[in-house]
C-alpha cells in the first residue's frame, strides 16, 4: 500500500550576498528602496514539500506517491523523480505556467530575502485523491488552498487517514477554516509557531485541538518535539547532528518520520524518535534533497541514538 503525499513540487534557487543587508539598505530610505545585491555563489535545490517529504519516505523504505501540480519548465524535476524511482504519475504539468519557484538572497548574517512564485501549485485542485488506488495514509502539506481543502475533504470522503500539515500554508486560513481541517483529519503536524498560530486563530487550547484527532505533533526546532496523544503528552528528544548546515527541508524529512512509523504500526514514542533522526540527518547536509544515507545507515544511526533496533 502507498502513502499519497500532496503538496507543492518547486525549485528552489538559493543565493548569497558576501555581505550585509543593513549595510545597504538605508531605512529612512525604505519608502523609495531601489536595492541590487551581486550574489556570486548561487545554487538550485530542488525542494517542495510533496518532493522532499517523498524523498525521505523512500530513504526508510516508504512507498510514497506524489501528488503535486508542476509547470512548463519541469523536466529537470521530473527527470530526477525518474533517476530516484519516485512515481510521478499523479504529478500534473499545467500547460502556461511555471513550476513553484522559491528564489532566496542570504547574507552573511543570515538573513534572508525570499520572493516565492506559486505558478502551478495555484493548480492543485485538478488533482483528486480519488483517482489514486491502493493508498492506506495519506498527507495534506502545504499546496495551493484550493487543493489543500478539496484533498482534506477527499481523503476523509475516501476513509483514507491522513496527516494535516499547514506549514506556510497556514496564514491562508481562518480559525473555521482550521477547524475544519482539524476535524477532517487523523494527525495534525506543526512547529511551535505555527502552533501559536493555530491556538490564536481557532481560539482552542493544544490540549483541546488534541482531543479532535489521534495525534497533534508540535515540533521545537533544537528542543525536539511533542506528541499529543491518549491524553498524554510525549516528549521526543532531539537527535544530536553530525553538523548544523542547513535547515531548509527538516521538517519534511520528520514530516516522512511521521509517515513511516504510522505505516508500520509503531507507537508514538518509537514514531517520533525515527522523525527525529530523519532530521538530525537532513540538516546536516545543505539543500532539501542531498542527503543520502542507506537504509541501514538510518537504523545504525537510531540504534546509536536510542538503544534499539529500528
Amino acid at each position: 500500500m502507498h502513502t499519497l503525499i500532496c503538496g507543492s513540487i518547486a525549485y528552489d534557487s538559493i543565493m548569497v550576498f558576501p555581505g550585509r543587508f543593513k549595510e545597504h539598505i538605508l531605512p529612512e530610505q525604505l519608502h523609495i528602496l531601489n536595492v541590487a545585491f551581486l550574489v556570486p555563489d548561487m545554487r538550485r535545490e530542488f525542494g517542495g514539500c510533496a518532493g522532499n517529504i517523498a524523498y525521505n519516505l523512500r530513504l526508510l523504505g516508504g512507498a510514497p506517491l506524489i501528488m503535486a501540480t508542476v509547470g512548463e519548465d519541469c523536466q529537470p524535476y521530473v527527470y530526477r523523480l525518474d533517476q530516484l524511482q519516485l512515481s510521478r504519475a499523479h504529478v500534473r504539468q499545467v500547460p502556461g505556467t511555471f513550476t513553484a519557484q522559491a528564489f532566496i538572497t542570504t547574507d552573511l548574517d543570515d538573513n534572508q530575502i525570499t520572493a516565492f512564485h506559486p505558478g502551478a501549485m495555484n493548480h492543485a485542485h485538478l488533482n483528486h485523491v480519488g483517482d489514486v488506488q491502493g493508498v492506506s495514509l495519506g498527507i495534506v502539506a502545504p499546496d495551493g488552498r484550493d487543493g489543500m481543502v478539496q484533498h482534506a475533504r477527499e481523503f476523509r470522503a475516501a476513509c483514507i487517514p491522513f496527516i494535516f500539515d499547514p506549514g506556510q500554508g497556514l496564514p491562508m486560513f481562518s480559525g473555521p477554516e482550521l477547524l475544519e481541517f482539524i476535524q477532517l483529519a487523523n494527525y495534525v503536524t506543526v512547529n511551535d509557531y505555527e502552533a501559536q498560530l493555530l491556538m490564536d486563530r481557532t481560539g482552542r487550547t493544544l490540549k483541546q485541538l488534541a482531543e479532535l484527532v489521534a495525534a497533534l505533533v508540535v515540533t521545537l526546532g533544537g528542543q525536539g518535539s511533542r506528541i499529543y496523544a491518549d491524553g498524554k503528552c510525549i516528549e521526543i528528544p532531539v537527535v544530536e547532528p553530525a553538523a548544523v548546515l542547513d535547515p531548509t527541508g527538516c521538517g519534511d524529512a520528520y514530516r516522512a518520520g511521521l509517515l513511516y512509523g504510522i505505516v508500520q504500526g509503531w507507537n508514538w514514542r518509537k514514531t517520533g524518535q525515527v522523525a527525529s533522526l530523519m532530521g538530525a540527518i537532513k540538516i546536516a547536509s545543505r539543500g532539501p534533497q542531498n542527503h543520502k544515507p542507506a537504509r541501514k545507515e538510518i537504523a545504525q544511526r537510531y540504534y546509536q541514538a536510542f538503544g534499539e533496533e529500528l
